[in-house]
């Protein structure tokens, strides 16, 4: 019977099913934090992130044999992995967002690797670690910067008749309250000065959404 069992395990490949079964669990317990974040990197690419690693490791660990070199399968899917993490990264005028993003992809990587090794409880406590950091740690930032820091924004945009409503919900957003707006209009511009409080890292995500609005000429800040 033990012998039996065996071969159906051999033929039906149930070993890299439950590899592939955790991590589309593993990946999208993750993937979901980040997706309800809003984050760019979401439930899909960290599911499609996790079981690509487990699979190339469980396969390329089968293949092998005796004679070959599995830290080479690890350190392929280390340097594939940085390319869309990479992706994920926005840098415009100083201002970097995006790079917890590449973090969590780059550590969902290693946990398909560490499944597809047969590692399986240290992958499932690496993804409570990182769930409890991306959750818990955000909000202690939170808490640390409430201290906030302010900023006064001028932008020049096409005068729509909902361009300052839009770029209002556009601010508000990010978490960055708005003190005080001022509106004006120079030649054929409509121009918006806001005067925004919150966390300094948020002031940084509102210039990268400002300089992004299709209706926006210009975005200058001053602190």
């Amino acid at each position: 019977m033990h012998e039996f069992i065996n071969r159906v395990a051999d033929v039906f490949r149930l070993q890299l099913l439950g590899q592939l079964g955790l991590a589309t669990l593993l990946g999208g317990a993750i993937g979901l934090e980040r997706e309800l974040g809003g984050k760019p990197a979401g439930l899909r690419t960290n599911i499609l992130i996790c079981i690509g690693s487990a699979l190339y490791t469980s396969v390329s660990l089968s293949m092998i044999g005796n004679g070959g070199d599995p830290t080479r399968v690890a350190g392929q899917i280390v340097t594939g992995v940085g390319f869309i993490g990479a992706g994920t990264i926005l840098h415009a005028r100083g201002a970097v967002v995006g790079l917890t993003s590449a973090a969590t992809i780059w550590v969902v990587a290693a946990i398909g690797v560490a499944l597809g090794g047969g590692y399986y409880a240290e992958a499932l406590m690496a993804t409570l670690v990182v769930i409890i950091v991306l959750q818990g740690l955000g909000r202690i930032e939170m808490v640390v910067e409430r201290a906030a820091a302010r900023s006064h924004v001028t932008i020049h945009a096409r005068p729509d008749a909902t361009s300052l409503e839009d770029l209002e919900t556009l601010v508000r957003r990010t978490g960055v309250t708005i003190e005080q707006t001022e509106e004006r209009r120079e030649n054929v511009d409509l121009v918006v000065e806001f005067t925004l409080r919150g966390p300094k890292r948020l002031h940084d995500q509102v210039m990268i959404g400002l300089l992004h609005h299709p209706g926006v000429r210009t975005v200058s800040k001053g602190e």
